[in-house]
This record gives structure tokens, C-alpha cells and sequence, in this order.
């Protein structure tokens, strides 16, 4: 059996959760990683096995499936695998107005964001607890700090991401587990062309930062054990402004920012 510490990432075929399991392999973590699409992750394994030696659990799921978080727990129990660290990053969104959007895509939202990311955390914690060390990552966004008109849902869920993950934080704190909710701004990855919202005002025109950047970023939070962070100076400022807003006033924003230019 091996001595190194295993992690545990959603969402790792492509953009932020493929750069977390990049570079925790560079640290000497072995890997367990689950999205829908093998491919890239089988590709990942190959890498990361050659270069770096580290042992790589590919798990093709998808997410958006009732249970799935469970799902995920059996095989790992199955397989005698423990995680270290936890990192949920798998997510999307959905631009349209509440009343017109695809029913079934909204659904898959909020199983993918809220329900597959709560039960896999209730499933991993406890082992965590037990042994006494752990470090829990929960993707969250700049999202979460503002109601969201025309991607209602999706920032509705990031609110809860953050608030579940500072709420749980605490509960386990002198545990030796920590958790910690990242909220970055839009990042460079496929995840604007899967929701069709690369017109949108939010991120037409605008230089937006590496998949790799932001996760060197949220991993260097997560070993300072911080309960939340925010990435960058502007999306910082942002996050402090909304506290002094009204509600009606960040959401009026929000649908300007969200509309298609």
C-alpha cells in the first residue's frame, strides 16, 4: 500500500480540475479523478504515472446523476481507497431567463453544483475525521456573494456552496480536516462555451486568468486552511461591495452583466 497522500477530484477532465490533479501529482499525491468523459483523464493518468510515479483511479461518471456522490464512495471504499484531500470542482451553469431555461439541464445544475458535492463530502469527511487530517476544496465563485437574474440557479448554488463549506469549516475545526470554499471570477476554461455565454458581458473582451493560475491559487489556500477566498484584487472588491448593496440593487447588476453583447 502506498504512503502517499490520495486525492480525490471532480470535474477532472478538462479546465480547473484537470489542473488541480496536474499539479497534485507534481506534489506527490496519488490521484482518484471522476467526469463524465474518460479520454482526457485516461491521458492525465498516463502523464502523471510516467512523470511524476504517482498511482491515478480514472472514474468516467456522470455527475448530474441522482447519487452519484454515493456512487463514487462505494467504488472508492471497494477499492480500499481513502482520500486525503477532496476536491469538488466538478459544475456548470445555464444562461437563460428562469421561465424559458431547459428543465432538465436545471436539475442537472443543482445536482451537479449542490447535491453530488454535499453527499460525496458526507461520504469522504467522516474517514477524514477518523484519521485525523484532511483537506476538503469546494468550488465555489464569485457568484456566491449576489442573486444572479438570467443564471438564477447557478448562482444561487454557488451562495450555498460557500455558506455549506464555511458553516462545515467550523464544525470541524481542531479535527485536523479543514475546508475551504474558492471563489474565483470567470477563468479561462471550457466552461463558458458548455453554457454558451462567451457573449455574455461578464467575460466578452476581457482577459481571463489560466486554469492553472487560479488553481495554484486555490491549493495555497487550502494548505493555509482558509475558510473561503476570493481570487483577485477586483473580484475581492466585489465580493466586499455587495455586503453594503441592497439585494434588488446587486441583482439589477448582476442581469446587466449577464446579458449578451
Amino acid at each position: 500500500m502506498t504512503t502517499r497522500p490520495l486525492a480525490l477530484i471532480t470535474g477532472a477532465s478538462g479546465g480547473l480540475g484537470y489542473e488541480f490533479a496536474r499539479l497534485l501529482a507534481e506534489r506527490g499525491h496519488d490521484l482518484v479523478v471522476v467526469a463524465r468523459t474518460g479520454a482526457p483523464m485516461e491521458e492525465l493518468a498516463q502523464w502523471a504515472e510516467a512523470r511524476h510515479g504517482v498511482a491515478v483511479t480514472v472514474l468516467p461518471k456522470d455527475l448530474s446523476h441522482p447519487g452519484a456522490g454515493g456512487e463514487v464512495a462505494e467504488e472508492l471504499a471497494e477499492r480500499d481507497l481513502h482520500p486525503d484531500v477532496l476536491i469538488n470542482n466538478a459544475g456548470f451553469t445555464q444562461l437563460a431567463p428562469f421561465a424559458e431555461s431547459d428543465e432538465l439541464v436545471m436539475l442537472s445544475l443543482l445536482r451537479v453544483n449542490i447535491e453530488t458535492l454535499t453527499q460525496l463530502t458526507r461520504r469522504v469527511a467522516p474517514g477524514m475525521v477518523a484519521r485525523g487530517h484532511g483537506r476538503i476544496v469546494n468550488l465555489a465563485s464569485n457568484a456566491a456573494f449576489q442573486p444572479g437574474p438570467f443564471m438564477a440557479c447557478y448562482y444561487a448554488s454557488k451562495a450555498y456552496v460557500l455558506n455549506f463549506s464555511i458553516a462545515l469549516n467550523e464544525e470541524l475545526h481542531g479535527s485536523g480536516v479543514t475546508v475551504t470554499a474558492l471563489a474565483p471570477g470567470p477563468v479561462a476554461t471550457g466552461f463558458q462555451a458548455r453554457a454558451g455565454i462567451e457573449d455574455a458581458r461578464l467575460v466578452k473582451g476581457r482577459r481571463l486568468p489560466s486554469a492553472a493560475e487560479v488553481a495554484e491559487w486555490g491549493w495555497a489556500q487550502a494548505e493555509r486552511g482558509k475558510p473561503f477566498a476570493v481570487h483577485s484584487p477586483r473580484w475581492k472588491f466585489f465580493a466586499f461591495a455587495m455586503r453594503f448593496l441592497p439585494r434588488s440593487t446587486a441583482a439589477r447588476l448582476a442581469a446587466r452583466t449577464n446579458e449578451r453583447v
